[in-house]
């Protein structure tokens, strides 16, 4: 397991085709409002894996994703229609970290290009991790992160990798 490299643009991409994964979800199927896991694999893309964020505070998820895919993950976002801003809002973070079985995983700032959610513009900005292909077996993720507002996300994924 290692970080997976990836540039400003890339990461930009990601982070816009993360948000147009998660927004797209009916409410009932959401994983960004899953607390357990199960809906992890709701309409996941075939060339990587997204792991939701969440709308905050303390959540466990358990779920299998398939081994020999790319990991991206926020750690804190925030999205926004372009009639709010025509520049992307970003968040005042105090505490930003993810672990893979207690190692640290770099973190990334990524703002993404304008993109279409339903009739509405876009735009988005977030701290992203992603990590290489995991090989079968357990693993646990942990996603801590804090703004100087009060907003905090705690969140712990059991990960099962299985092989396709």
């Amino acid at each position: 397991m290692s970080a997976w490299q990836i540039s400003d643009e890339e990461g930009g991409a990601l982070a816009a085709r993360w948000w147009q994964w998660a927004l797209s979800a009916p409410d009932d199927v959401s994983p960004v409002a899953d607390t357990t896991g199960a809906h992890a694999a709701w309409r996941q893309p075939d060339d990587l894996w997204f792991l939701a964020g969440t709308y905050g505070g303390r959540v466990v998820r358990h779920c299998e994703i398939p081994a020999g895919r790319h990991l991206f993950f926020p750690v804190l976002n925030v999205h926004h229609t372009k009639l709010q801003s025509r520049k992307p809002l970003s968040l005042n973070v105090t505490r930003a970290e993810a672990y893979l079985n207690g190692t640290p995983l770099p973190l990334r700032e990524f703002v993404a290009p304008p993109f279409r959610v339903g009739l509405r513009m876009h735009l988005a900005w977030g701290l992203w991790s992603a990590v290489t292909p995991l090989l079968p077996g357990q693993y646990v993720l942990e996603i801590k992160g804090t703004t100087a507002e009060g907003f905090q996300v705690d969140t712990t994924y059991h990960l099962t990798a299985t092989a396709d």
